[in-house]
């Protein structure tokens, strides 16, 4: 029987008639460009297909194209086993550029800031992934802004909505700004500018000299905070960056002795499952932290991506990236 096509539950048509009139403007300037003007038919083709109710199904096949291919291109035709050998060589050529340019933007770590130890690992599931991660430092300030950020999705879609929110983050974070009210407005900014209803779970914390530290938890995994001893979680202080266009978001004020040290994560570290299908779980990750004597925070990370490995033999699943941040021996003392 042959299947019943409907159209994709995200709404291309509003991306698709803004590229049009941008195209039919730029046209103006530039007649008889013959470049221009197939890529105009290209996006009437897919309007077309879209009143016709066949968009986002393979012309060969007539199976569903990948939703993050077509998320990544509306213009797309035809499913990736049904893309010629030269169409294919193409994406992996695309592919292999944005995985080099994501992590050309991952932060130079491993190393002591401001009274601080940072370390983390970045494991996209694919050539790229939507996890996003980054510390900053402020001049003039002993300040510092961490965060750790996980977009809804995979590929290429999602590597592209990470790249957005850590973009944001990074031109709206300052010296003296609350993370609660950092996370609030890049919200507000996601939100607006999201053409699609993904969201992202984000950690954003700040670093002061002396040992204190702010953290705001969007709907991300609850760190895991190791203090005097003890492991206990860090829970979220509002919703997901992305759900809401307005929302408020709380923060936790911690208090870390030298050697305490944070452990953020993605779910791709506590959701990966063995070969019988058990997740690695926050618990289990909870018993290693408790088992390591006074580590520097990249013995953390490497401690973390081990024992996962060995429950879960090497298998991907998600983007995984844990993010340590650690006060180092020898700070000044915290202010009472």
């Amino acid at each position: 029987m042959e299947q019943a096509l409907s159209t994709p539950q995200i709404d291309f048509r509003p991306d698709l008639l803004d590229r049009r009139e941008k195209l039919l403007a730029y046209t103006r300037t530039r007649p008889g460009d013959e470049s221009l003007s197939r890529l105009l038919s290209e996006v009437d083709a897919a309007l077309d297909r879209l009143e016709a109710g066949t968009f986002g199904y393979c012309e060969t096949c007539h199976d569903p194209i990948e939703p993050e291919r077509l998320a990544a291109d509306p213009l797309a035709r035809f499913c990736l086993g049904d893309m010629s050998p030269e169409e294919q060589r193409a994406l992996e050529a695309d592919l292999e550029s944005a995985a080099r340019i994501q992590k050309a933007h991952l932060p130079r770590l491993d190393r002591e800031i401001a009274g601080w130890d940072f370390a983390f690992a970045f494991e996209p599931a694919g050539p790229v992934g939507g996890d996003c991660c980054d510390v900053l430092t402020h001049e003039g300030s002993d300040e510092v802004t961490f965060l750790l950020g996980d977009v809804s999705g995979k590929g290429v879609p999602a590597a592209m909505l990470a790249s957005s929110l850590h973009a944001t983050l990074r031109s709206l974070a300052g010296p003296g700004l609350s993370v609660g009210s950092l996370v609030e407005r890049a919200n507000r900014l996601f939100r607006a500018g999201s053409v699609s209803r993904s969201f992202a779970t984000l950690v954003c914390g700040r670093t002061r000299a002396g040992g204190s530290l702010e953290i705001c938890n969007a709907g991300h995994c609850p760190p895991l905070l190791r203090s005097e001893g003890s492991i206990r979680e860090v829970a979220p202080t509002g919703l997901p960056v992305g759900t809401f266009l307005s929302v408020a978001y709380g923060s936790h004020e911690l208090r870390l002795a030298e050697g305490d040290y944070l452990v953020a994560f993605t779910d791709g570290l506590t959701e990966a499952r063995d070969s019988n299908g058990e997740e690695y779980g926050s618990e289990r990750l909870a018993a290693l932290l408790a088992s390591l004597d006074r580590p520097s925070a990249r013995a953390v990370v490497d401690a973390c991506l081990a024992d996962l490995d060995a429950h879960a033999g090497g298998a991907r699943e998600d983007d995984l990236s844990p993010l340590v941040v650690r006060r180092a021996p020898g700070g000044a003392p915290a202010p009472r």
